[in-house]
């Protein structure tokens, strides 16, 4: 579809079984191939980033086998992919070119990962940098820091403490982490120079390696210790792992139990969950949204704000990037201004998220300012300042752009969005999920 047209929707309620968590899945998918024995994955995610890593995964040699009901069932390799020249297809997707790249520079084997135009401007240098330190020979094919890349046999050796920087993308440091115990013939320390940006997703990364029986040792907020190994197998196959909800893509179904009175309920996340994007719900609750949250499940019915709106709010976004982006356009239904800060990384997503984000709540009548690390959002002025784009709205190929503007449609006006099927990267079944729980 090149759009759809959506709105005005005045009510939201019911629930939503999630999809399994991108974050989790290309990381679960990487460390189970990487394993001795086989592992058998509950719920992961099927959509376009997961494809890539599969398919990735089977061109160096992996017998990956997808079940019904999300099931897919990984044989690993203990440590060594059986192919050792491959030219790989990454698309757009981070999640899986980064660990890739460092878990490939391991192997002593010679690979080239490219990607769609979008991933041949996503930095790669601090990844690399911190990879040449440890023996990895890895050449620029186009534009120096950025893909496509080509890997080249080379020894690597730990001789000294392996240096990362944290301030572009946490993903650099979790490629780092996942890597780096294949080849820890003594303990290894990585620093994390400056600024180490959505930290819940390392803490994911260093949860699921314990899984796979790597334990990292974190002495301090910056430093990371890997155990040396103690046979050349050295991730072990948890037998199975279930993969939770995507705590991102449940935020844009709890930003509509805020708007559109709910109750909506999201299933597949809750209090025991283990990805950062859950502090999205508090988040809310600042804003006014009446939250309530089980082990599993979160549940938005409204707001306690007298006046019935959303209040605005000023928050650093630190640890909810992906999540924030769900904030700018619930500012469209906030009383007061929200300003999202600490959100640099918007730049190098998918697309220039921050640039991106500006000119379309400009065209539905918002008032917006942008800065490097920050956007300030403030609802139209009244009923009549709202608008319905003739162009619609555009989505840059970026699956959370197409998602978070679906809220817009609780405005007074119906709305196009612009290539709605951009959502396959994470959430194929968005639209229609979202169709179940929006009335007018």
């Amino acid at each position: 579809m090149p759009n759809i047209s959506i709105g005005p929707f005045k009510r939201a309620q019911g629930s939503i079984v999630l999809p399994g968590s991108k974050s989790i899945s290309n990381r679960a998918l990487l460390l189970a191939a990487l394993s001795s024995g086989t592992t058998t994955l509950k719920n992961l995610l099927d959509a376009d980033d997961t494809q890539v890593m599969r398919n990735a995964l089977r061109q160096l040699g992996l017998s990956i086998t997808d079940k019904a009901d999300k099931v897919c069932i990984i044989e690993g390799c203990g440590g060594k992919f059986p192919v050792r020249d491959a030219d790989l297809f990454m698309g757009n997707a981070g999640t899986a070119i980064r660990p890739l790249t460092a878990a490939l520079a391991m192997q002593g084997g010679n690979y080239r990962l490219s990607g769609v135009a979008r991933m041949h401007e996503r930095p790669i240098r601090d990844l690399v940098d911190g990879l040449r330190q440890v023996g990895a020979k890895i050449e620029y094919e186009l534009q120096e820091g950025y893909p496509p890349i080509k890997i080249l046999a080379s020894d690597i050796q730990i001789k000294d403490v392996v240096k990362v920087r944290g301030d572009v993308s946490s993903q650099f440091l979790t490629a780092l982490l996942i890597a780096l115990p294949l080849v820890a013939n003594q303990p290894v320390r990585i620093e994390v120079i400056g600024e180490l940006i959505s930290r819940p997703y390392i803490d994911i990364t260093l949860k699921l390696m314990a899984r796979f029986g790597v334990e990292v040792a974190c002495p301090d907020a910056q430093s990371f210790i890997i155990p040396a190994k103690i046979s050349e197998s050295v991730y072990k196959s948890p037998g199975q792992l279930s993969v939770e909800g995507d705590a991102s893509s449940a935020s844009y179904f709890l930003a509509l139990g805020a708007i559109g009175g709910g109750p909506v309920r999201v299933l597949g996340v809750g209090n025991d969950s283990i990805q950062g994007d859950v502090a999205f719900a508090d988040a809310l609750a600042l804003m006014g949204a009446n939250i309530s949250a089980g082990e599993d499940w979160v549940e938005v019915a409204g707001v306690k704000n007298v006046n019935g709106k959303l209040n605005g709010i000023t928050i650093d976004c630190t640890e909810i990037p992906d999540a924030a982006m769900t904030l700018a356009v619930a500012a469209l239904f906030a009383e007061g201004p929200t300003r999202l800060n600490s959100i640099a990384s918007w730049r190098v997503k998918e697309t220039d998220r921050i640039a991106a984000m500006t000119k379309e709540l400009k065209k539905v009548g918002a008032i917006v300012e942008e800065g490097a690390d920050y956007i300030i959002v403030q609802a139209p002025v009244s009923q009549s300042d709202w608008r319905s784009p003739s162009e619609g709205i555009d989505t840059y190929d970026d699956h959370r752009m197409a998602m978070c503007f679906s809220l817009a449609a609780f405005g007074p006006n119906a709305l196009k969005i612009n290539d709605p099927n951009c959502v396959a990267k994470t959430f194929p079944s968005y639209f229609a999920e979202f169709a179940k729980v929006v009335s007018e």
